[in-house]
């Protein structure tokens, strides 16, 4: 059976826009989302308000390369995917992309409908990945299961609300790591206005009280940036 990808948002970064908007008709088309942005500044911002399931970035752009705008991106989410498209074919150039952590490197001219063959062989492995990742985690003592969004320490079980599984989850998921104010607002409250982000700050301590049962489990504050979950005796 065909798999579906009709729930499937899409960043195109293409400073060409006759070639931008011809391929967005073609992605919107095949049954994708897509937004359309004609340099990597706006593409930046862009990623910064939207929640995004694969990204498509020219390499030549203005304000912002498609390499420094794919840097910056995986600052902010280190697992969306992303591919290239660049008239570019030096050897250097790929390889940069590449160590970036790029998912694919297309060149131009191309075939539309190999463009979307290409995000498709994306999508299903990235969604085969995830399927197969653990949705139970250790966080110290504590055994979160992802999905039942249950919090469980010394046969103790706490049933958590969606948005504190939602961002428990994505605190979990960086470990030691900053977590940004903006892109966790973003991913869960999809906009972060200042009610948003009062919220947020609520359900941090309440995730705060109920880790608090574990002295090696801590949610630090990153003051102006976010929020850090930091588990004593694991390793950055």
């Amino acid at each position: 059976m065909e798999e579906k990808f009709d729930d499937v948002k899409i960043l195109l970064c293409e400073d060409d826009e006759n070639l931008g908007m011809l391929l967005r008709e073609y992605l919107e088309a095949k049954g994708f989302q897509a937004d359309l942005c004609v340099d990597g500044e706006e593409g930046y911002n862009a990623f910064c308000s939207n929640k995004y399931d694969l990204c498509i970035l020219d390499v030549m752009m203005p304000k912002m390369d498609g390499f420094t705008l794919a840097s910056k991106i995986r600052e902010l989410n280190a697992e969306v995917p992303f591919i290239f498209l660049t008239a570019k074919t030096l050897i250097d150039d790929i390889r940069e992309g590449f160590e970036i952590g790029a998912d694919d490197y297309i060149t131009k001219p191309f075939r539309m409908d190999v463009v979307v063959l290409r995000i498709e062989a994306i999508l299903r492995r990235v969604r085969g990945k995830q399927n197969k990742n653990e949705t139970v985690r250790n966080i110290g003592k504590f055994v979160f299961d992802t999905q039942k969004q249950m919090l469980t320490i010394d046969g103790e079980e706490k049933k958590l609300t969606t948005k504190e599984a939602e961002l428990l989850t994505l605190l979990s998921n960086k470990v030691n790591e900053l977590l940004p104010r903006e892109y966790a607002l973003k991913a869960i409250w999809i906009d972060d206005n200042y009610f948003n982000a009062r919220s947020m700050d609520v359900y941090i301590t309440k995730l705060r009280k109920l880790l608090s049962q574990d002295p090696s489990v801590q949610i630090l504050n990153v003051h102006g940036k976010g929020y850090k979950l930091v588990i004593s005796g694991e390793e950055a």
